[in-house]
């Protein structure tokens, strides 16, 4: 049992490390990624430096507004609104480049799952020291025998594993986004 459970950590590094190496390969070194990579950045940074001018002039400074600076700040919306829409489009075409390359790496994953699936088909490949909630344990019990909640099987393990590694894979070589590009795609959608 613990061999099977070590070999899913394995796979779900091997599928990880594979999955960036395709996606490096068709996508973050192509000039094109690059390029819009950079630009999100600018956008990002100049729409953060408009969203800061914004608070401040929304904040008066011991004296009434007057009409100067209600203009002032309607233009200053009028401008963060539209460098939102430029950061959206570019986000947009980001993801474009992005989807190409996602489509064949998705295809590729599917066999290899459906390969592994196969393997460990209706093996107990680890035991839960707790029963899972009921509607997870169609997940974590799927295709084994008998009614012991807490057997676990393939999919499960390597769903958990491929979630918490593929986060980390992407963190260690570099391809995550940014904490800042990542909250700015948040904000936009």
């Amino acid at each position: 049992m613990w061999q099977d459970t070590f070999a899913i950590i394995c796979i779900s590094y091997f599928t990880a490390f594979l999955g960036e190496g395709l996606t490096w390969l068709f996508v973050y070194r192509t000039e094109k990624y690059k390029k819009l990579k950079t630009e999100v950045d600018k956008q990002s940074k100049k729409r953060n430096r408009l969203f800061t001018l914004l608070l401040l002039l929304s904040f008066p400074v011991e004296k009434q507004r007057d009409s100067t600076d209600i203009s002032v700040d309607r233009i200053a919306k009028k401008r963060l609104e539209k460098q939102e829409e430029r950061l959206k489009n570019i986000n947009r075409e980001l993801s474009m480049v992005k989807m190409k390359s996602m489509f064949a790496v998705g295809i590729i994953f599917t066999s290899l799952f459906s390969m592994f699936n196969n393997i460990f088909d209706g093996r107990v490949v680890t035991k839960l020291p707790f029963v899972p909630i009921p509607w997870i344990q169609g997940l974590s019990h799927r295709n084994l025998p008998g009614n012991d909640y807490t057997d676990a099987s393939f999919i499960f393990i390597y769903m958990l594993c491929t979630m918490s590694i593929r986060q980390n894979v992407q963190k260690m070589l570099g391809f995550a986004p940014s904490r800042a590009v990542s909250k700015q795609t948040a904000n936009l959608t």
